[in-house]
């Protein structure tokens, strides 16, 4: 159940980015492309699949263990991807999977090609795509580089957020530091920051320390989250973010920024 949760958060974050912020996606199939592999690519904007008579797509739960895919996988191949539901009845039964000719024919998959074409097929479909999107600012993205956490018997510790572990109470300690100077507004500006800006930082740290959090410390009840810094730097990054959502390149803000960063912490 935690794995459907979780991982759906993934893909209604494709469909949401693809509908609301011009940022889309391509699932390029390459090898068995099964049960939540499979759900994945149906969040994404376009299916392409090698076809080198091995590579099928499945969503075999229903045949080998008697479950419906948890994630959305019946409800986007017949709502989104309009397969006939009496071929997605055979496809959800079959668990060896459907290989790239029938898959095309299914509208299991947007299109294929041989081993030595598909390069080419996804670099179409990745043009084809750029320009159906509505986002500026430079071509050049940010590059996610590895987070770093020093990981020890106190908890986990990053550079924006740090989290206290007491393990006897079950209590999980988040403190969040704010900004130490203004954060960059512009998207260049932004590009030149990469990981280091601030909202970018902070959500990807805080994201990861929930995630370490729910995998290694199961007993932990109590998650308990404060604030240090400067609260008028942290109204600053939001009016940051809502500068620059015209772009594309930034959700929308929250209106709660300023009940959760007191004026003095």
């Amino acid at each position: 159940m935690n794995f459907c949760k979780f991982t759906n958060e993934t893909r209604n974050g494709l469909e949401d980015s693809s509908r609301n912020e011009g940022l889309k996606a391509v699932a390029a199939v390459t090898g068995a492309c099964a049960g939540g592999g499979y759900e994945l690519a149906l969040a994404c904007d376009r299916i392409v699949m090698v076809d080198d008579r091995s590579s099928t797509v499945s969503l075999p739960e229903v045949p080998l263990l008697g479950v419906l895919p948890g994630t959305g996988g019946l409800t986007r191949v017949t709502d989104k991807r309009k397969v006939r539901r009496d071929l997605a009845d055979i496809f959800c039964t079959t668990s060896e999977g459907v290989r790239a000719d029938r898959a095309r024919d299914w509208k299991l998959i947007d299109d294929y090609a041989k081993p030595q074409q598909f390069g080419a097929l996804v670099d179409a479909e990745v043009a084809a795509l750029r320009k159906q999107s509505n986002r500026s600012g430079p071509e050049q993205g940010i590059e996610l580089t590895p987070l770093k956490p020093v990981i020890d018997d106190k908890g986990y510790h990053y550079g924006v957020v740090d989290v206290q572990v007491d393990r006897a109470t079950r209590i999980a300690t988040f403190t969040v530091s704010a900004p130490k100077t203004g954060v960059e507004n512009t998207p260049e500006a932004i590009v030149a920051a990469g990981v280091k800006w601030w909202p970018l930082q902070l959500a990807r740290e805080l994201d990861d320390a929930i995630l370490n959090l729910r995998t290694n410390e199961l007993e932990i009840g109590t998650r308990v989250i404060q604030t240090r810094g400067d609260a008028n730097l942290v109204m600053a990054a939001d009016a940051a973010r809502k500068s620059t959502r015209t772009t594309g390149w930034c959700a929308k803000p929250s209106a709660r920024c300023a009940a959760r960063w007191p004026a003095s912490t």
